[in-house]
Formats: structure tokens, sequence, C-alpha cells
């Protein structure tokens, strides 16, 4: 089932190309924040899946083009982001798994706008990424059991503001934790709809031009790793995001006016996003295959 929430935060699943509104199945229950609804569902889809379904029966909804679409999880608890974590086409050993945190308020939905700050980045940079959603508390959980603690998986974008130097050389948080830099959605895909979520072929246009296009089976440490190995570290919790790595050989600037989409297969619509800069600053055009080529040569350790 893709879900989504829309206008006013309300519970839709996307069929045929429009959205049905499902709220019906949520009837009696009250939510203080729009994140409180989605994991509501989260936490009950065993009992909820079939009042949704029952709820969108036999409806034919409205055009997903006459709604607003919202993040299908707007203030996720944790949003961990996995660094480094491809091989690049098999170009580089893998690097030792490591991950950073990317800041809930950065998440914004479809349409949106993602403002690039007023500090002496050398680049900013789009980095489109499958992320996975947690459906139940996981702690130390085994690489064989970790996607049973799956609930679904979107599109997401870690936009990147590069060279920044934090206390001790370039800053994670500096780089990537600025408002706006997570967007995500529009749709939230349950697992039972993706068998393999490392075999699907991740993609973005800047502008209508053709940018990234990389399975996810390049991944250097896969999913049941990621999840097996976060949850050693800290608890993962319902509604918690991981966003799962890029290839980053098609890489490119961003900068004011760009319009970028991405999808991945079998993940619904599109996420579309425009930038802004206020500084109206400018890099060069295309892929930046300097990057890319210093990620390849990067020593994995």
């Amino acid at each position: 089932m893709k879900l989504v929430l829309f206008n006013d935060y309300r519970l839709g699943v996307l069929q045929n190309g429009n959205v049905v509104d499902a709220m019906a199945a949520l009837e009696g229950s009250h939510f203080h924040k729009p994140q409180d609804l989605m994991e509501e569902v989260i936490v009950g889809w065993d009992r909820l899946k079939p009042k949704i379904e029952a709820a969108i029966q036999g409806k034919d909804g409205v055009s997903i083009d006459s709604v607003t679409l919202r993040a299908p999880v707007p203030r996720p608890p944790k949003i961990l982001c996995a660094a480094v974590n491809y091989l690049e086409f098999n170009k580089r050993k893998p690097a030792i798994l490591d991950a950073f945190l990317k800041a809930p308020n950065a998440v914004i939905s479809t349409g949106e706008t993602c403002v690039l700050p007023p500090v002496p980045a050398s680049v900013f940079h789009h980095e489109p990424e499958l992320a996975l959603v947690i459906g139940k508390t996981a702690s130390n959980v085994s690489q064989e059991d970790a996607l049973s603690y799956v609930f679904g998986y979107c599109n997401f974008l870690d936009m990147s503001a590069r060279g920044l130097q934090g206390a001790i050389g370039n800053s994670f948080f500096l780089g990537k934790c600025w408002d706006s830099f997570a967007p995500m959605g529009p749709a939230l895909v349950t697992a039972d709809e993706i068998p393999d979520p490392n075999n699907l072929q991740i993609k973005l246009w800047n502008n209508d031009e053709a940018r990234h296009d990389f399975p996810s089976s390049d991944m250097a440490h896969q999913i049941p790793e990621l999840i097996s190995e976060f949850s050693k570290v800290t608890t993962l919790e319902p509604g918690d995001v991981i966003a799962t790595g890029v290839n980053h050989q098609g890489i490119g600037a961003v900068q004011d006016g760009d319009k970028l989409r991405m999808e991945i297969e079998n993940m619904g619509p599109p996420l579309f996003i425009n930038i802004s800069d206020p500084s109206k600053r400018e890099w060069p055009r295309g892929i930046d295959t300097d990057f890319a080529a210093m990620i390849i040569a990067m020593d994995p350790v």
C-alpha cells in the first residue's frame, strides 16, 4: 500500500494515480501532531490495515495533482544516514560502516523548497537515497530478522553543503542538518510491496538533465546489515528513518532556481523539490566529476 499525508495532514492511499481519503479508518483517534498520526498507523498497522482497506474500498479519490502532498513522516524521532555506503559501480572497496544523524526539522515535502544557507560552502550537492521507516522497536537485532522491523520505504534527498569546517575537519552537522535539507516522500510504501529493497533503481534529474542512475544493489553494507548494526548503537523506534546512502557518480551542484526530481522504482510518484539560494551563488553545471573521483579514491578505512 502506498500511504500519503495530504492537505491538512489527512491520511490517504494512492490508487490509480489518485489520492483516496482513508481518515475514516482513524475515526475516534485524536492527534496533537501529524507525526503522531503516522506513528499511530505504523504501530497499529496490523489492526488498522483492514480498516484502511475498508475506508478506501469502492472510492475513486481525487487526482494527485489536486492535493498538497506532505512528507509521509513529518518529524521522525531520528534520521540516521549511512555514510559512504556505495561501491561506486564496484570501483572502490567497502568503507567501514558509519553513519550520521540528520536533524528531523530538516524534513520537507515534495513540491517545497530547499533553501541554501548563506555559509561559505564550497558547493551544495544533491544525494538521492532509498530510505526505510522502522515499524517496531529494534535493539540488537540480527541481520536475519532485520527486514521484519521495516514498515516501509520512501524517496529521500540528503542535501549536502560541502567544505564547512567543524572542530575536527569537515562537519556532518554543518554539512547536513540545515532546515529543508531532508526532502522526503511523497509516498510511504509498505514493506510488503518491496520484496527486495536492494534491487531497486534510483534516479535523479536536475532541470530535466539526467544525473544519478544507480542500483541499490551497489550498497556496500546492505539494508539488513544497516538495521542490525545501527540497532546495536541506538534503539530504533517506530517512525525512525534510515537513509541508505548514495552512489556519488552522478552527483552535481545545485543552485538558485534548480528543480530536482528523483524517483525509485515501485516508490510511487517522484519527489520534486525547488532550490533557492538568496545569495545567488553559481557552480559548474553537470556532474561533479572531481568529487565523484575523490569518493572512489578515498581510503576505505
